[in-house]
């Protein structure tokens, strides 16, 4: 029977690669890659050939220390956690940033306010063009805008 290890979550803070070579976020190179090879030599699936869980620790071991050595992984890593390797991942790195701007309630909250202020947000709810625009044209006042608001929601 195997046993199955519960599904990782991923973090924002960006403290866990740290935690499994047993360091403080904030740690130096060296002392990143000490650790690493003090951990890779008690872990090490050869030294422990009977023991699954070594192997499993060493891969996870490994995994820190090739993340927090790229100093553009370990940076992405350190502002948004693993989340943010992920979004990286997916996004390329250069739009981790926007990503988690964009998810701020906030800037969410801004958006919204933004359309509905403007009546922008209406416009992707009319079934036709022609009398979109006609109301629109309607819409020149407060009241108005109110009103056209009402129409089409």
């Amino acid at each position: 029977m195997t046993s199955q290890r519960p599904q990782r979550t991923m973090s924002r803070s960006g403290e866990s690669l740290y935690k499994s070579l047993g360091l403080e976020k904030g740690a130096t190179p060296e002392e990143i890659k000490k650790a690493y090879r003090k951990l890779a030599l008690k872990y090490h699936p050869d030294k422990n050939p009977d023991n699954p869980d070594a192997s499993e620790k060493f891969k996870e071991i490994n995994n820190a220390n090739t993340i927090l050595n790229d100093e553009n992984k370990r940076r992405i890593y350190d502002e948004y956690g693993s989340m943010g390797l992920y979004v990286a991942e997916q996004f390329g790195e250069e739009s981790v940033k926007y990503y988690f701007l964009v998810n701020k309630c906030w800037f969410k909250t801004l958006v919204v306010c933004c359309g509905i202020f403007s009546c922008c947000c209406c416009c992707c709810c009319c079934r036709r063009l022609e009398s979109w625009q006609t109301e629109r044209s309607r819409c020149q006042t407060a009241r108005h805008r109110h009103e056209w608001l009402r129409l089409w929601l």
